[in-house]
């Protein structure tokens, strides 16, 4: 087992986590052997560092150890696991978890990626490192005991994107299902989407990411999983020399850092990759997104007055914008 998994345990009063110490071995030990009771047919996986080498913190209340978070070197450069993430049931609902997990990030700030293994049984584990901007990669994994894992990893630092596979479209609905909530929030021109809704769109981009019709390309920062853009390759018969670009979705508190241009030049490049020559999107005049497109070269091919209408029922006249890729154009 990976030692990715929230578990039960009692107490409660003031919780303070720190690096693990020396004398901190029985109460860790204690942790993990409860960790693994309470999955059926878990076997121990990688051994945990000596608390002296550092990467390993643990969480402590009245003197008992109630969480662990550890961190350690992987084989490619610059790539980190979390190797454990044990919260007792009891120190659940405060936070902990996302505690550990910052304090064992912050540990290695030079880290470019982060991975994991998380337990195919662990539901909550699997939503919680979701929420933390962590996708779905690669095949699942079979552990000692022939239990299974799912392999999970993001970007840590700067401005990173990726095109998203089918695994990871899936795995990233809930994270992207909340930007969107949070655009609508911020934007008129964004539809709210009751967080019902808002999943039940995101499992219909990962199921045309599934069946090859939409590329989705992800955006994070320092991170955190913080914005995304689709590109409909769905086209009719003898027409798939073009795309649309859809969907450029920015949370919020990420907007003017530079990754709007970061996955507008990504989807062009996944346009390559996939055969298209001529790109397509539709802006609202006016907006941040006319810049956006103005600012990387986009041409404007004509405006349709009351295209679009706010939540609040003001028309906005639309602007659309073609962009031939260079060296695919014949």
């Amino acid at each position: 087992m990976s030692g990715l998994a929230l578990i039960r345990g009692e107490p409660r009063a003031e919780l303070r986590i720190r690096p693990a110490r020396e004398g901190d071995s029985a109460g860790i030990s204690a942790l993990l052997a409860t960790s693994l009771a309470e999955i059926p047919g878990a076997t121990p996986g990688r051994p945990l560092a000596a608390p002296q080498a550092g990467g390993v913190f643990v969480a402590s209340e009245g003197g008992r150890i109630v969480g662990l978070a550890a961190i350690a070197p992987h084989d490619a450069e610059g790539t980190f696991e979390i190797t454990h993430l044990v919260v007792t049931h009891a120190a659940r609902g405060r936070g902990l978890a996302s505690r550990l997990l910052a304090a064992a990030e912050g540990w290695v700030p030079e880290a470019r990626r982060l991975i994991l293994w998380c337990d195919t049984r662990a539901d909550a584990a699997q939503r919680f490192f979701e929420k933390h901007s962590f996708l779905r990669e690669g095949p699942i994994r079979v552990d000692a005991g022939q239990t299974l894992a799912f392999g999970y990893a993001k970007p840590a630092a700067g401005i990173a994107v990726a095109e998203l596979d089918a695994a990871a479209a899936s795995s990233a609905d809930r994270r992207l299902g909340d930007i969107l909530a949070a655009s609508a929030a911020e934007d008129e021109a964004v539809p709210l989407a009751s967080p019902a809704e808002a999943r039940r769109y995101w499992r219909g981009v990962s199921a045309e990411v599934a069946g090859g019709q939409r590329v989705l390309i992800a955006g994070w920062v320092d991170g955190v999983l913080a914005g995304s853009v689709q590109l409909d390759i769905n086209t009719p018969p003898y027409q798939d020399h073009r795309a649309e670009v859809q969907h450029l979705l920015i949370l919020p508190g990420y907007r003017g850092g530079g990754l709007a241009e970061a996955l507008m030049r990504a989807v062009e490049a996944a346009a390559q990759r996939h055969g298209r020559r001529l790109l397509t999107l539709n802006a609202i005049a006016g907006g941040p997104a006319e810049a956006l497109a103005r600012d990387l070269g986009w041409i404007e091919g004509g405006r349709i007055p009351g295209f679009s209408v706010t939540k609040r029922g003001v028309s906005c006249d639309a602007l659309f914008f073609w962009k031939a890729l260079a060296g695919l154009m014949r």
